[in-house]
């Protein structure tokens, strides 16, 4: 049987990832506490377990998808936006080589 800890942890998961990836953004952060919200309350009232199962697996992809690849742009001027990537999503820049076996 699916714990409801299972849900929770889940549903916690998304609201910390949440905070992160949308930080001093008050109408993302609100609407995405809303979308949550409301998606795990639509579902409160499901019993199957395998639908459970699935819904937790979706939530734990959506969480994952935000954490790893969303980045906040913020407007500075008409036609300038300034990224704000999380220190969780760079990644060392390695220089592109033609032949990735041979030194050169």
């Amino acid at each position: 049987m699916v714990s409801r800890l299972k849900v929770f942890r889940v549903f916690k998961s998304l609201h910390k990832t949440r905070l992160d990836v949308f930080k001093d953004d008050i109408r993302a952060l609100t609407a995405a506490r809303e979308k949550i919200n409301d998606e795990f309350r639509k579902n409160k009232e499901e019993t199957s377990e395998e639908t459970i199962n699935k819904m937790i697996k979706m939530a734990s992809d959506v969480e994952l998808v935000l954490r790893q690849t969303v980045i906040q742009g913020v407007h500075v001027e008409d036609n300038k936006i300034l990224l704000r990537p999380r220190e969780s999503i760079l990644l060392e820049n390695v220089p592109y080589r033609d032949n990735p076996g041979k030194e050169t």
